[in-house]
């Protein structure tokens, strides 16, 4: 059983420290320019709190000109692009060349009641990007050089108790810490923790189950870190563990004496639960029990932590593959990065949420964090929507800095039922081919099984075999890299995935290539030049499905990301390699994959009809589906009823004429599905969607808005690229927008925050508009128009 580990409020407190921060650019190349950061007689590194600091990490700073701002944010998103920029990072003007715009200084003043003095307080930090600098009340507490490390600092002893105190944090994305875009900001939450000076670690329990077939009874192993952070020793007390089910309901209760504790010092205590007949978590079934930690201290209850878990058996086996609960399951998945339009890198929690969901809905039941940890909020997500993960270290090394970073990640994720594997690198072209990488991947396995008994590892290769010898499980990136079925004759107990496969995809509803534009047609209808293979998305699943000793596939990739626009470049900014386009709206890719990864009936034709420009040019339109057979009807003309072949598609040449294509699906022999697909005319309809209609009014909750342009008959319109204006009305604000042009270039959100207007081009008759709550209740009202097409509107409801 594992899970993840969440504070209450009890005589403990988590407190959010997102809104209202002060924020504005510093500057990489000069101390003088970055507000003189450094330049004075006794700085933050010779002195403590000296009086003659006057940086921006001084009280007596004046920052009433910077930009007020909420967290997660990442300012990267405003930032123009340039040719001359970093092509991994999308091209967008941060990073070495441009150093008035790769620093960010940011401050925040919270109260602190006198009432606290004598209990333990920190603040914590799920991701700064990156290299940054955090002051409290003008004290230096140190620095995190990584973008994707969660940072924990103690400020008991730094605080005005009854006053003000300051937060100071200086981000500096100079240097690039992976090749995609990772944005840069304190991107993720901040939590301010108060507790008793006897306390739970941060992090501080880890509970994992022992399951046995037929699983009517689960042995819960429970670890439990404590420290004290007072002054004098601890010579007793007791700690109560209670597993509470779905509902709050106790199922078991068990407590224990904690030995003496010296202060300043940590202990690591243990002890077991069993519980009879476990509802077990599964992609299917995520059941979520809790773990509620309470420690006693003279009979007095001095503090409360809560871990949210689930029950699972998780095996890999050489000859059945991935096992969960006893049954093999193929693992259907696709690697991810941590950005979408309109956000950058600071995805708000409900979006991440919707991303996942868009994920399950075509069949995915695994994700990939590529190439780093993940935001906590997004494991979160996917312990309680049942999609089962491969979390990824950053940095691949046994130095004392890599193995803290691997050691960070392991210890605040392992309870996350969802996590079945961890994985040490990725593509590591340097160690794959040599002794070095063995010997690295080696002692990384040690520390992994050191840190985390429950689980294995992994490491993704792009063919050499030095690194794949160590791990636990091979990771297998791309079959024509590696050969994987001489791997299996050599080595016929190793076990193996596939951490990355191609997914042949290219710009959504582009079909003839416009490079000066920055748009590809999919891969997948042009033979590959190394195999010949037409429909490569399906050549991946074809050969992990055929092979039940390999335990499933991660396609590269789930959703389009800025950065890495290959193969074109400029104007090109963002990858779309992905089976989602940059906003979530699906390519064709993604009917294949839903058509063989679920049981709901698929028809899906393509290309759209409206090929302006190729009249009277041949044609091939194709069919994916989990149809027995599908016949085609171009403009009236029968064109043949096939059988469809399993993990397959169908094709049918014809010539491009306006007019209408159909498809029958046949399922034993009776007609099941049909699908039309008409030339449309001119945009004269604007559809509007929201994935809800109501969202939280915490200034938080986000509402993901649909854009679709129809003809005058309520066709879509599949190519028209138009400028809309939206309006707001009510408690939300334009949080960003998008429309999965890979080429887009133009601003995803007001400067302003509370902009009652804005504007978003349509992409292939398609956008996206991200409402934000303003923390008011009420409804709110988006309306959005278009120049002779008129005006449509929805409504959203803000509600506590």
């Amino acid at each position: 059983m594992l899970g993840h580990s969440t504070i209450i409020r009890a005589q403990r407190e988590r407190i959010r420290l997102d809104e209202d921060w002060q924020f504005a650019f510093g500057n990489a190349a000069s101390p003088e320019k970055d507000f003189g950061c450094g330049t004075e007689a006794f700085n933050y590194l010779t002195k403590a709190a000296s009086v003659h600091n006057t940086g921006p990490y001084s009280p007596k700073f004046d920052a009433s000109g910077w930009k007020r701002v909420d967290v997660p944010h990442d300012w990267v998103v405003d930032m123009p692009y340039s040719k001359d920029a970093s092509h991994s990072h999308g091209y967008k003007t941060v990073g070495h060349k441009y150093p008035e715009t790769s620093v960010g200084w940011y401050r925040k003043t919270i109260a602190i009641p006198e009432t606290d003095k004598g209990r333990h307080i920190y603040l914590q930090f799920d991701g700064i990007f990156r290299d940054s600098r955090v002051w409290v009340n003008g004290f230096y507490l140190g620095g995190e050089p990584s973008g994707y490390a969660t940072q924990v600092y103690d400020i008991s002893e730094y605080l005005n108790y009854g006053g003000e105190n300051l937060i100071t944090v200086r981000a500096d994305a100079t240097m690039e810490e992976g090749w995609f875009y990772e944005g840069a900001g304190i991107y993720r939450h901040v939590w301010l923790n108060k507790t008793s000076t006897l306390h739970v670690a941060p992090f501080g329990t880890f509970v994992r189950s022992t399951l046995k077939e037929p699983y009517d009874r689960a042995t819960l192993t429970i670890e439990t870190t404590m420290e004290n952070s007072g002054t004098e020793t601890v010579p007793s007390y007791r700690l109560r563990h209670t597993l509470l089910d779905r509902e709050g309901r106790e199922v078991k209760s068990y407590e224990q004496e904690g030995s003496p504790l010296a202060p300043k010092t940590m202990q690591t205590i243990s002890t077991e639960l069993t519980v009879d007949n476990p509802r077990l978590w599964s992609v299917d079934t995520p059941y979520l029990y809790k773990v509620r930690t309470e420690v006693l201290r003279d009979g007095k209850l001095v503090d409360t932590y809560m871990t949210t878990t689930g029950i699972r058996d998780i095996r890999f086996d050489a000859d059945r593959g991935f096992l969960l609960n006893g049954k093999s399951l193929k693992l259907k998945g696709v690697n991810m990065h941590q950005d979408h339009a309109g956000t950058g890198a600071a995805v708000p929690d409900a979006l991440q949420t919707f991303r996942l969901k868009r994920l399950k809905e075509f069949g995915c039941n695994a994700y990939r964090s590529s190439h780093n940890p993940m935001t906590p909020e997004l494991l979160d997500a996917c312990d309680s929507l049942g999609i089962l993960v491969i979390e990824e270290n950053r940095l691949t090394g046994v130095n004392e800095e890599h193995v803290r970073l691997l050691k960070r990640m392991i210890e605040r994720d392992r309870n996350h039922p969802s996590i079945i594997l961890w994985s040490v690198g990725n593509e590591e072209w340097g160690m794959e081919w040599s002794g070095q990488g063995e010997r690295v991947v080696a002692s990384m396995r040690a520390y992994c099984h050191r840190f985390d008994p429950s689980r294995l590892m992994t490491v993704a290769s792009a063919g050499g075999p030095s690194v794949l010898i160590p791990a636990d499980v091979a990771g297998y990136n791309y079959i024509l890299q590696n050969p994987i079925d001489k791997y299996r004759t050599e080595y016929p107990k190793r076990i193996g995935i596939g951490t990355e496969e191609i997914s042949g995809c290219g710009t959504r509803g582009i079909y003839y290539d416009n490079t000066k534009e920055g748009h590809i047609a999919t891969l997948n209808r042009t033979p590959d030049e190394k195999d010949g293979t037409l429909n490569r998305i399906g050549r991946g699943w074809r050969f992990y499905d055929e092979r039940p000793w390999l335990g499933g596939l991660f396609y590269w990739i789930g959703f389009d990301f800025r950065g890495e626009p290959n193969p074109i470049g400029y104007p090109q900014t963002g990858s779309h390699k992905g089976i989602f386009d940059y906003c979530g709206f699906p390519k064709d890719e993604a009917w294949y994959l839903k058509a063989w990864w679920t049981d709901e009936p698929v028809l899906h034709i393509f290309p759209h009809w409206n090929l302006e420009g190729h009249e009277g040019d041949s044609v091939s339109v194709w069919a994916y589906s989990n149809c027995d057979e599908v016949e085609l009807i171009v403009n009236g003309k029968k064109l043949g009823r096939k059988p469809m072949p399993e993990n397959g598609y169908l094709s049918w040449e014809t010539v491009y004429r306006p007019g209408t294509v159909k498809a029958v699906g046949y399922r034993n022999g009776k007609r099941l599905l049909v699908r039309t697909v008409r030339t449309a005319g001119a945009p004269r309809r604007i559809l509007l969607d929201a994935d809800r209609d109501t969202i939280c009014a915490d200034n938080r909750d986000v509402a993901v808005v649909r854009v679709e342009l129809q003809d005058g008959k309520r066709n879509f319109t599949p190519a028209a690229c138009i400028p809309l204006k939206l309006t707001v009305d009510g408690p939300v604000r334009i949080l960003g927008v998008g429309n999965g042009d890979p080429a887009y270039k133009e601003d995803e959100r007001p400067t302003d925050r509370n902009a009652r207007t804005y504007h978003v081009k349509t992409f292939n008759g398609l956008a996206q508009i991200l409402l934000q709550s303003d923390g008011g209740t009420g409804t709110a009202t988006l309306t959005v128009e278009g120049e002779g097409i008129g005006a449509s509107t929805r409504e959203i409801t803000c509600a506590r």
